[in-house]
């Protein structure tokens, strides 16, 4: 139990490498880098989801209900290193809990400023050029001197 806990924590620690990348790129604008770090963080959602799938069949094994209640009790049973380990995996769950529900935030800022942006620019949406390739004009706004 003890190694699965630990492998479990790896993975979560390798998960929040990646949401801290996710937030850089986010941050600098280098929105073309996102696909592949999306890539990345849906293998490692499935990975652990895979690890969480084995730890409840290891609960099973030792006799422990599964969920959170079992895995509660199997760590306790486990001694002071396995405690120690399940401690250290749900401070780290935690923190990736937080950070990727930082990182969904600023996706939905940057996602609310762009759909403001494109508002804007459709509800002042003027052709510039008309289809004959000059300028277009407002009413009164004189004449066209270098349209020829």
């Amino acid at each position: 139990m003890l190694a699965h806990l630990r492998a479990q924590a790896d993975c979560i620690a390798e998960f929040l490498v990646t949401l801290e990348q996710e937030a850089q790129a986010m941050s600098d604008s280098a929105f073309d880098a996102l696909n592949a770090i999306a890539g990345h963080k849906t293998a490692l959602l499935d990975r652990m989801a895979e690890l969480d799938a084995q730890r409840e069949s290891l609960q099973a094994t030792l006799g422990f209900a599964p969920g959170r209640s079992g895995a509660d009790a199997a760590a306790a049973a486990g001694g002071a290193a396995t405690r120690q380990a399940w401690n250290e995996l749900l401070a780290v769950a935690e923190e990736a809990r937080s950070r990727n529900l930082h990182n969904g935030t600023l996706v939905y800022a940057h996602l609310d400023f762009t759909q403001q942006a494109l508002h804007f620019l459709q509800a002042r949406a003027q052709p510039f050029y008309g289809p004959d390739g000059v300028r277009k004009t407002q009413a009164g706004a004189g004449t066209r001197l270098a349209a020829g």
